[in-house]
């Protein structure tokens, strides 16, 4: 099995059935964007790297999430950025996590249905602030 990067980007099996090339744009961006987390320095000690999960949910799979969330891990445990972005921490395959689900909006799915040729540049536009987010939570530099 190969090894885990510290980011990955899941969208959500609604979402990559109303988006076809969605989930070969979360790979493209994946591989990008660990490599810029990389160059910005976000990795000490690889005993200490904390993976970073971004899922892509529908508004409806957002707030049940978010739900979810809040009654299991409390409201001490889950940082809400904006009301379409909250992250909280997990274990995720004996590894320290943080959880981000991140809400298309019905806007944004709107736009990307009327023009799928935006979905790439919308993603890392997109994925690219949550992480300078995170980035700003954690004390890491932004990426750019």
């Amino acid at each position: 099995m190969p090894e885990q990067l510290p980011i990955s980007i899941k969208p959500s099996d609604e979402l990559a059935a109303h988006f076809i090339k969605i989930n070969s744009v979360a790979n493209k961006l994946e591989a990008q964007f660990n490599f810029q987390t990389l160059t910005a320095n976000w990795y000490g000690k690889e005993e200490n790297i904390l993976f970073i999960d971004l899922n892509l949910a529908t508004p409806q799979d957002f707030i049940k999430q978010k739900k979810a969330q809040l009654s299991t891990q409390g409201s001490n445990s889950v940082v809400v950025y904006s009301d379409d972005v909250f992250s909280y921490n997990a274990m995720c395959e004996q590894k320290r996590c943080l959880v981000c689900c991140i809400a298309v909006t019905p806007a944004e799915i709107n736009l990307l249905t009327e023009q799928p040729k935006v979905l790439a540049s919308f993603m890392q536009v997109k994925l690219e602030k949550v992480l300078n987010l995170l980035a700003k939570q954690l004390a890491l530099p932004p990426i750019t």
